[in-house]
């Protein structure tokens, strides 16, 4: 490594994340364009030709035609994931009220939705704090 100059060794580790931060850029955009359900299949298409073709090109013009709603779409996606998400927990613990004979089943649930990552600590201890209330 001795005739391997130091900039050099910075230059090609720029090259290198540089190339990393293009594909992560490509897939965002390709996974941007499959999951909106406003573009046809023509038009899905046609981007897609574009990207494969013309990657620099079609990812920069990406980003300037539809570069604005990207945002907005993944935005609104992940509201949808939360609120399924949300949605879900309510009927389990809802579901676990109505067939659990007391209040040790209910906080049993509530631990293990805890566990399975599907309650945070901080949803955990207010429902907890609910069926606790109602004792």
């Amino acid at each position: 490594m001795g005739d391997y100059p130091l900039l050099n060794l910075f230059w090609t580790m720029l090259v290198f994340f540089m190339w990393v931060l293009w594909f992560m850029l490509l897939f965002r955009v390709i996974g941007d364009l499959f999951r909106d359900d406003d573009v046809s299949g023509w038009g899905k298409t046609g981007w897609t030709v574009v990207l494969v073709l013309l990657p620099f090109v079609g990812v920069l013009l990406y980003l300037i035609v539809r570069g604005k709603g990207m945002g907005r779409r993944e935005m609104a996606r992940l509201q949808a994931n939360e609120e399924a998400f949300r949605a879900y927990v309510r009927e389990s613990a809802a579901g676990a009220g109505s067939t659990g004979s007391g209040t040790g089943d209910e906080l049993a649930r509530l631990a293990d939705l805890k566990r399975r990552g599907d309650l945070t600590d901080d949803e955990y201890e207010r429902a907890k704090s609910k069926v606790l209330a109602g004792v």
